[in-house]
């Protein structure tokens, strides 16, 4: 099983890199959390529903036929650390790869959406999207540590 994150966008700060860089080398082997990224579309006099088809199918054409794809979206359901841990067990029996889809400045097309296997909410805060690059690697790292019995995990 491969873990990606798809997410809409090229230029993250360089704390952002070092934030998400910094969880994903805490993984160790195969369950690692791999990075694409998907540059923004130009939204230069465009309609936004343009914009969000264009990135849509950018982020789509990524994804495989088989894999498990989680929608980060604030209409998502709310997930816990433990269920988190729970579901990766799941997905690791399952042996399908899994991507994560963040979307740009106004979110994932519906197409994204009707793709998914699961809306997932990280909050019922809004964050950047940038910003939930880094979240998204520590919860893994965390869920992670649960499962294994580290002690950064601590319920």
């Amino acid at each position: 099983m491969k873990l990606r994150l798809i997410a809409v966008g090229v230029k993250s700060p360089d704390w952002v890199r070092a934030g998400f860089d910094d969880y994903v080398r805490r993984i160790p082997g195969p369950g690692r959390l791999e990075l694409l990224e998907i540059p923004a579309a130009d939204r230069k006099g465009w309609p936004v529903a343009r914009v969000l088809a264009e990135e849509g199918a950018r982020v789509l054409a990524k994804v495989g036929p088989g894999d498990h794809v989680v929608a980060l979206d604030v209409g998502g359901r709310a997930c816990s650390t433990e269920n988190l841990s729970r579901k990766l067990d799941d997905w690791r029996m399952r042996g399908n790869d899994v991507n994560f889809l963040i979307g740009g400045a106004d979110g994932l097309h519906g197409s994204c959406l009707e793709r998914a296997d699961e809306a997932m909410s990280l909050s019922a805060l809004t964050f950047p999207h940038q910003l939930v690059r880094v979240i998204l690697a520590e919860q893994l790292y965390r869920a992670w540590t649960l499962q294994h019995g580290h002690p950064y995990h601590r319920a």
